[in-house]
């Protein structure tokens, strides 16, 4: 794999990073830690978590990975989150301190370590004033219980605002952003990309394979079956099939990859996953898997690297939608400006 710097830390991580809220659910325990083994001997550094996947279950199950592992163990950065419910009372929830403390706590304990590498705010939380998160984060680093922190599913101005809000106070600066990014949702380009990148952050997509649906194991107007996700719910959430099935451009990015992977002789995942790891500011693409075979095809695009020429197409093809604002896609031309003048 290749190795890149986590955002503007001294931390180095390999480019693909192994995400585990199949662990506990989706993969049993055996299963999960056939997955580390895979990863790490592929050469991976980066294991990704959160205290909420599967109720705690999957940082139990990385920690005695953990321990049973002790030499691996050394070499791996380790990342978690908290900010969704850990239980039913009004402060399990949330990033304020009192929510906080305890998460961390029990994160650590769960996953059997002196300190975490990366500690993530899962979302945003409207209701804790952001410096009272901010000033938590960096009593945290400083108390030595995590090492660096960053944001997962914030919007570009909360971003920023954290970032300025950090520098003003003298804490500690964010390190990354964990959003969704891949062929299917590239919104993010508008706002938080350039946030991203202004802040002098890195990205840490996940779902880089939308749901599975840029895998190509999905059919034009055939309702997925079986043992995929959308095969035991097709309404899941934001992959829903009857709302992406709708969309011609979702078929025009899907046969465009099947194109690319047929001409590489490899497959339609791979391709995908080399576009997320191209993209500016990517520090870390999370590979998620349920089974070995899955993750080994993941793992197989990181010796692949897309040309010019694929990336243009691909670009082309899942070309987001600018919003209306200011004035629909002529506001494109005020971003930037020609250094000879003009429009």
């Amino acid at each position: 794999m290749e190795y890149r710097k986590l955002g503007p830390s001294g931390a180095i991580v390999t480019n693909y990073a192994l995400g585990t809220m199949t662990f506990g659910h989706e993969a049993d325990e055996a299963m999960s830690g056939q997955l580390m083994d895979d990863y790490v001997a592929a050469g991976g550094n980066f294991i990704d978590t959160a205290n909420v996947y599967n109720a705690g279950v999957s940082e139990e199950i990385i920690g005695r990975w953990l321990k049973a592992h002790k030499t691996e163990a050394e070499q791996l950065v380790i990342a978690t989150k908290a900010r969704f419910p850990m239980g039913t009372g009004p402060n399990d929830v949330g990033i304020s301190r009192r929510h906080l403390g305890k998460a961390l706590d029990d994160s650590l304990r769960r996953l059997q370590v002196e300190q975490i590498d990366l500690y993530q705010m899962h979302a945003w939380d409207a209701l804790t004033p952001l410096e009272e998160t901010l000033r938590f984060l960096d009593d945290s680093v400083r108390n030595g219980k995590i090492a660096y922190y960053g944001f997962s599913n914030f919007l570009g101005w909360q971003l920023t605002k954290a970032v300025w809000m950090a520098k003003a106070n003298g804490y500690t600066a964010p390190v990354t952003l964990q959003p969704q990014y891949n062929l299917l949702m590239r919104d993010i380009e508008h706002e938080i990309v350039p946030a991203v990148l202004d802040a002098g952050m890195g990205l840490m997509p996940w779902s880089p394979l939308g749901g599975g649906w840029l895998s190509g194991k999905y059919q034009r107007d055939v309702t997925p079956t079986g043992a995929t996700r959308l095969g035991e719910n097709p309404k899941r959430g934001m992959e829903a099939f009857d709302k992406r099935n709708a969309r011609e451009q979702t078929w025009q990015v899907v046969e465009a990859l099947a194109a690319i992977a047929k001409e590489r002789g490899v497959s339609s995942a791979q391709i995908a996953l080399a576009w997320v790891a191209a993209q500016p500011a990517v520090t870390s693409v999370l590979l998620g898997a349920r089974t070995r075979e899955q993750l080994a095809d993941n793992l197989a695009a990181t010796s692949l690297t897309l040309t010019g020429g694929e990336l243009a197409t691909l670009d082309a093809v899942s070309k987001p939608d600018m919003s209306e604002y200011p004035y629909g896609t002529g506001g494109i031309n005020q971003r930037h400006r020609k250094i000879e003048g003009g429009r």
